[in-house]
C-alpha cells in the first residue's frame, strides 16, 4: 500500500470530489465545493515529491522532471480512480487528485432529465456537454455512454486524458485510449479511429482546432461523437468553435457545424443546502431546423429565445433550471444568482441586495 492511499481513503469516507497537496501547506480537501484543511503536518518539497513519485507511472515521472506538469490515472482497486496532475509552484512540487467513482452512475440517479439519456440513441452527429472544471462532465458522458453500451451493438472508441470512467463492453465494444499513453495526442488519436470502424467516439476534451475540426469531420461522415468544452450555455458554445476557426473558414464550419450538432448540455453544480450533496442545472439545447437555420445565419443571439420556447423537444435554459432547484428548496438563492447568466431573474429571491460588483 502506497503511503498516499491513506488520503485517498479519507477522501472516500468524507465524501470529498478533490485532494489538493501542496508544498508548504497541509493536505486539503474538497468537499460539497468547499476547500477544508486535513489536521496534518505542512508538505515539505522532498517527502510529497516521494510520496508522489511512488503512485506514479516512470514515463511520467520522466516527463514531469522535463515539463514541471503531467497528468495521469491513478486506480485504488475496490474504492476509485483518481484523475492525477503533478506541477511545480513555488514552494516546489504540488498535485491535485479528482475522485473518479468505480460505479458509473445512471442517468436516473444523476437526477438528469430523460432528454440527456435519448442522446445515447441518436446514429450520427455531434454531442457536446459543456461546463466549468468540475462541473461533472465526465459523470454525464459516462452515463450516456454506459446507456448506449446497454442498448445498442457497436464499437465504442473513447479518446481521454486521463482515461477516467472505465466500461465494461457489454452490447458494445469499448476501447479507452488514454492521450500520452496510448496515442500521441487527440488529433492523432481521432485521425486514427476513422480507420478503426467506429460508431461512437468520445473525446474527452476538444481543446485545439485540430481536434475540433477532426470532430466535426466525424460527424459529418456519419459517425455519433461525443465531446466536451468549458463554456457555459449553448449560445456560447456555438461561437466558441466557430471563433477558434481563422475568420476565411468561419462561414464554412458554421454551414457544417448547422447539419452535424445534436444537442448541447451546458451544466453548472451547485450545493445541496437541504441534504449533503450537489446537483447539476443544465441547459439543453435540441438542434432542431429553426436551431440549424441560426447557426448557419450566425444568429446565436437568438439561441436562447428558442431554448425557451422549445420545451416540447426537451429543450431548458439554465435559468428555469437553476428555479426549479429553488422552488425545491435544493439551492441557496444567493448561489443561484452567483451562477445564473440572466441574474435579474433571481434579485426577488435574495435576502439582500447584491453589491456593485454583482456579488452577494
Amino acid at each position: 500500500m502506497a503511503k498516499i492511499d491513506a488520503f485517498f481513503k479519507l477522501m472516500h469516507d468524507t465524501g470529498a470530489s478533490d485532494l489538493h497537496l501542496v508544498s508548504g501547506n497541509p493536505p486539503i480537501l474538497r468537499v460539497r465545493g468547499d476547500m477544508e484543511r486535513v489536521k496534518y503536518k505542512l508538505l515539505e518539497h522532498q517527502e510529497l515529491k516521494a510520496m508522489l513519485f511512488e503512485i506514479c507511472p516512470e514515463e511520467k515521472a520522466k516527463l514531469f522532471e522535463e515539463t514541471g506538469d503531467i497528468d495521469f490515472a491513478y486506480e485504488l482497486p475496490g474504492l476509485a480512480r483518481y484523475r492525477a496532475n503533478f506541477f511545480m509552484q513555488k514552494n516546489g512540487i504540488a498535485a491535485v487528485f479528482r475522485s473518479i467513482p468505480s460505479k458509473i452512475l445512471t442517468v436516473d440517479e444523476l437526477g438528469l432529465p430523460p432528454t440527456v439519456q435519448r442522446l445515447a440513441t441518436l446514429q450520427k452527429g455531434l454531442v457536446l456537454v459543456t461546463g466549468p472544471t468540475g462541473s461533472g462532465k465526465s459523470t454525464t458522458l459516462a452515463a450516456i455512454v454506459d446507456h448506449a453500451n446497454k442498448i445498442r451493438k457497436d464499437n465504442i472508441i473513447t479518446i481521454e486524458d486521463p482515461v477516467e470512467f472505465t466500461h465494461t463492453s457489454q452490447g458494445c465494444i469499448i476501447s479507452h485510449r488514454e492521450v500520452g499513453r496510448d496515442t500521441k495526442s487527440f488529433a492523432a488519436a481521432l485521425k486514427g479511429a476513422l480507420r478503426e470502424d467506429p460508431d461512437i467516439l468520445l473525446v474527452g476534451e476538444m481543446r485545439d482546432l485540430e481536434t475540433i475540426f477532426l470532430a466535426i469531420e466525424a460527424a459529418s461522415t456519419g459517425h455519433l461523437v461525443f465531446g466536451t468544452l468549458h463554456t457555459q450555455n449553448a449560445s456560447k458554445t456555438v461561437d466558441r468553435i466557430i471563433d477558434i476557426f481563422p475568420a476565411n473558414q468561419q462561414a464554412q464550419i458554421r454551414a457544417t457545424l448547422s447539419d452535424t450538432l445534436k444537442a448541447v448540455v451546458a451544466q453548472t453544480l451547485f450545493k445541496r443546502i437541504d441534504v449533503k450533496g450537489r446537483c447539476a442545472a443544465l441547459e439543453i439545447l435540441i438542434v432542431t431546423p429553426a436551431v440549424s437555420n441560426l447557426i448557419r445565419e450566425g444568429k446565436t443571439f437568438q439561441l436562447p429565445g428558442v431554448i425557451q420556447t422549445g420545451k416540447k423537444f426537451g429543450m431548458i435554459t439554465l435559468e428555469d433550471s437553476i428555479l426549479e432547484f429553488l422552488k425545491k428548496r435544493w439551492i441557496s438563492p444567493e448561489e443561484a444568482y452567483d451562477k445564473a447568466v440572466d441574474k435579474a431573474k433571481f434579485l426577488p429571491f435574495l435576502s439582500k441586495p447584491p453589491d456593485d460588483l454583482g456579488l452577494v
